[in-house]
């Protein structure tokens, strides 16, 4: 059995890469940062390939997808890697904004279109997309963040439903956490409102879904909770609290 895992070199990619090694699979390590890898696949127990990508760019996607599914054991491609911003829409940086959509959106896009062929053709594989509890919800402050995590979301169940439909024994899953204790935090802007979930626990929670078979994966009760009280809550209401969590996020820095 083998996993890749994109973003891998640290959070909760970091930690699926010590979970999945604790449950038998080889590993294929993707990240922009080599060292981190290197250090990475040094202290686990299982054959590690590392390879260093750019996953803006879509020509790397496909290189990382044509190195990966060269290997016949390749069972779990884990889209990971990501990253928010905070902040009004119209005064975040705009580029940052697009390398943002290329990376959440672009990347995880082509990456499931090559796999699911891949796989539909193998007859067998897991593909598993890191969204958020962001992509249930209009995100005020982290408009084009929580936007991008929509997509990752509605696409997945789409895929899904297109697979089970055709009696595919390929699963495609999201997983969709709220708040994480990861760097992620840092590189957005953002302190949460609520304690965070060790990115271990988050991991652990991921990989039991996907081998589950669960569509929509979202870890912790009261995240569970939430995102249940928020289909009953009005549209018009759902940005206005929105708004209000995020706003003192960045209150507090």
């Amino acid at each position: 059995m083998r996993a890749l895992i994109t973003g891998a070199s640290s959070g909760i990619g970091r930690d699926m890469a010590r979970e999945l090694a604790g449950r038998g699979y080889d590993l294929i390590l993707v990240a922009r940062r080599r060292g981190r890898l290197v250090a990475l696949a040094a202290e686990l127990p299982v054959d590690c390939v590392i390879l260093t990508a750019d996953l803006s760019d879509v020509d790397a996607c496909k290189q990382v997808y044509e190195q990966a599914i060269a290997y016949d054991d390749l069972e779990l491609v884990v889209n990971n890697a990501g990253f928010g911003l905070c902040g009004r829409f119209a005064e975040l940086d705009l580029e940052r904004e697009l390398d943002m959509i290329r990376i959440n959106v672009v990347a995880v896009h082509v990456m499931t279109k090559l796999f699911v062929r891949a796989f539909r053709k193998r007859g067998r594989g897991h593909i598993l997309n890191v969204a958020s509890s962001a992509g249930f919800m209009p995100g005020p402050m982290m408009a084009t963040y929580y936007a991008t995590k929509n997509y990752v979301l509605r696409l997945t169940q789409a895929v899904a439903e297109e697979l089970r439909r055709d009696g595919s024994p390929v699963r495609v899953c999201a997983l969709c956490p709220g708040p994480v204790n990861t760097e992620f935090n840092a590189v957005a802007g953002v302190r949460f409102a609520l304690p965070g979930l060790s990115s271990a626990d988050c991991a652990r929670c991921a990989i039991d879904g996907v081998l589950r078979g669960k569509t929509v994966i979202i870890p912790g009760w009261q995240m569970r909770l939430s995102v249940a009280a928020s289909k009953l809550a009005p549209e018009w209401l759902l940005p206005r609290i929105t708004y209000n969590i995020q706003k003192k996020k960045v209150e507090r820095d």
